[in-house]
């Protein structure tokens, strides 16, 4: 609603823009109002203020009487119902005093109309939780992700634990171990093997994980810290928070030649695990990186291999325009890689890379 001074101060300014040449349709859209509403405003050449405020507005017959919403207050503050949700007051006071006050989304509008309505319990009341912090990487080992999956056993209900991280720049597998059990211990393992392997200690490092406990245990939170690396953790339950982990186990068990039926010893899981990671890492030609494997974009040879491509494919074309109907492909290498970005980040980083491994 608009004030009377706010009317008079906007006919004001209309009346003076028009008698400047304005027409009356441009003024009003320069005040966010339409010409119809001006013209209600100046009916009969006088000033009409908001009625709306001074009308009598009829009470619902349904509507509850104010000594029926201090009925509903006295016996939700009742000793044996203070603990209780309005579910359960309703259905009591059905069974054991053979009475009705109200439904139980009435006793929520009462108490929420005094502000009764509040966490109760020893339980912890829901939390909502923030998006995890976003990092971008414009080099290999600046942000690496990690996680678990399960791999099939012998039999069903028996399975092996599969601990593999990935540097989200490069999309290389830096670490990598296949486990009986998942632990804190058991992923402290893997961390320490990637770093001596990839050389970079004291250099700093962002690890994101899930909110599993094999990443989350005290013991491991210790080697990070002393590890200089800055440890990052997805929501509960939120699985595109952990997205290039994610699509790198798809990978890996959407494989022709993953035994659908499980492994039949340890040894095999790790042996397995070990051939695909040297053709994921040498071999795959990865479409989140421009079709060039980790291994070359990891090492900085992607920038090579992707201008030889373009000159082939500028050739071709010069050779048979006629074949062509536009540019040719981008051979451009990805810059910076983001983990979850955010909305408006997502917009202006040049093509975020795919999230598909």
């Amino acid at each position: 609603m608009i004030s009377t001074p706010d009317r008079q101060r906007a006919i004001a300014l209309i009346e003076e823009a028009r008698a400047q040449g304005a027409r009356l349709e441009a003024a009003c859209r320069e005040l966010g109002i339409t010409t119809r509403t001006y013209q209600r405003w100046t009916r009969g050449g006088e000033l009409h203020e908001d009625q709306r405020p001074l009308v009598d507005r009829p009470v619902p017959a349904n509507a509850l009487t104010p000594a029926e919403e201090q009925e509903i207050l006295d016996v939700c503050h009742r000793p044996e119902y203070a603990s209780l949700p309005p579910e359960q007051i309703v259905v009591r006071l059905f069974d054991e005093e053979q009475r009705y006050l109200a439904s139980p989304s009435s006793f929520y509008r009462v108490m929420r109309k005094h502000r009764e309505v509040v966490h109760r319990g020893r339980a912890k009341p829901p939390q909502r939780r923030a998006k995890p912090t976003t990092y971008q990487a414009t080099a290999p080992n600046q942000v690496w992700s990690w996680d678990c999956t399960w791999l099939g056993g012998p039999i069903k209900g028996q399975h092996y634990y599969l601990v593999m991280m990935v540097d989200i720049f490069s999309r290389k597998i830096t670490g990598w171990e296949v486990f009986l059990a998942e632990s804190a211990h058991n992923s402290r393992t893997v961390l320490e093997r990637a770093v001596l392997a990839e050389q970079i200690i004291d250099q700093p490092l962002v690890l994101h994980a899930d909110n599993g406990s094999p990443f989350k245990g005290v013991t491991l939170l210790e080697k990070l810290h002393e590890l200089g690396i800055t440890p990052s953790f997805s929501r509960p339950r939120v699985s595109n928070d952990n997205p290039y982990s994610e699509a790198l186990f798809r990978t890996c068990k959407y494989r022709p030649c993953y035994p659908v039926h499980g492994f039949a010893t340890l040894d095999d899981a790790r042996e397995w695990v070990a051939s695909f990671v040297q053709w994921y890492n040498h071999e795959h030609r990865h479409s989140g990186i421009r079709l060039v494997t980790p291994a070359q974009r990891h090492e900085g040879e992607d920038t090579e291999v992707l201008a030889k491509r373009h000159v082939i494919n500028q050739a071709a074309r010069d050779a048979n325009p006629a074949r062509w109907s536009g540019k040719t492909r981008n051979w451009t290498p990805i810059g910076t890689v983001s983990l979850n970005p955010e909305r408006e980040l997502q917009v202006t980083v040049a093509e975020p890379e795919k999230q598909v491994a």
